[in-house]
């Protein structure tokens, strides 16, 4: 004990425990960085397909997202958000954006299929992020029933219970969900995109997200059975509606019996 209480004291002893601290956090910084780089490159994506988004990147998103994606006070650093988040912003045209607003919305998109797959491609080669979803779980072959429970305990909140879309704050609303393609779904629930919250696999596994895409696929597909669904916009506004169209009626119908009475 002795002995090594004197070694303690060696003048040396700080800095060979600074240096087997550094080596230590530079192995796992290694070991970090290789996990992530696999990550990154488990995509179906060639190098060329990179090196062409790198270029489509430069002419068209490097104003807003700065030279290597790393961001400026015009657009965020996309280093990690994945190909996924690329494929859905630039594959629904709300990338690039029309102009500044609350949210980005919605519009014919400027890159064909190609160029989006380069775009993502780029963009995933610079760091790990969510990857685009096999097409297994976009087979809408999923437990429907499973799916509508997931919806609506995370979802029906904003999107609305019958996915017809709803308002937020400040301008800011929560877009409708018919017509939407299930690798976009799939894409946003991944990526939390606008003002969505990130759902990962942990949150809501993959199976779970094939289950609320074949959900959302169903109650498109099964139209109105009662009628005019107004919107779908829910019992509160529908209820108005009846509430006001009957009591209208009601009116036409005093007026026009008391006018033949007279």
């Amino acid at each position: 004990m002795k002995a090594l209480s004197q070694k303690r004291r060696h003048p040396l002893a700080a800095i060979a425990l600074l240096l087997m601290g550094l080596l230590v956090t530079g192995g796992l910084y290694a070991v970090a960085t290789t996990v992530n780089q696999a990550k990154a490159d488990t995509t179906t994506f060639s190098a060329s397909d990179a090196q062409e988004g790198g270029k489509l990147f430069a002419a068209n998103c490097a104003t807003c997202h700065g030279m290597g994606a790393s961001g400026t006070k015009d657009g965020p650093s996309l280093v990690g958000v994945g190909a996924a988040a690329v494929d859905f912003q630039v594959g629904t045209g709300r990338m690039p954006m029309q102009m500044n607003g609350p949210q980005a919305q919605e519009k014919p998109r400027q890159f064909n299929d190609q160029q989006t797959q380069q775009l993502a491609a780029y963009v995933a080669s610079l760091g790990a992020g969510p990857s685009i979803p096999d097409a297994s779980l976009l087979d809408e072959k999923g437990d429907a029933a499973k799916g509508g429970e997931l919806f609506r305990v995370n979802c029906a909140m904003c999107h609305n219970a019958a996915a017809a879309g709803g308002a937020l704050t400040r301008g800011k609303f929560a877009p409708a969900l018919a017509g939407v393609s299930g690798q976009h779904i799939y894409e946003a629930m991944a990526t939390g995109p606008q003002n969505m919250p990130v759902f990962n696999d942990a949150n809501i596994s993959p199976e779970g997200k094939r289950d609320i895409i074949t959900f959302l696929k169903k109650i498109e597909t099964n139209g109105s059975p009662g009628g005019n669904d107004l919107g779908g916009l829910g019992p509160v506004s529908e209820g108005l509606f009846v509430w006001v169209a009957g009591l209208g009626v009601i009116i036409a119908f005093t007026i026009w019996l008391t006018s033949r009475t007279s």
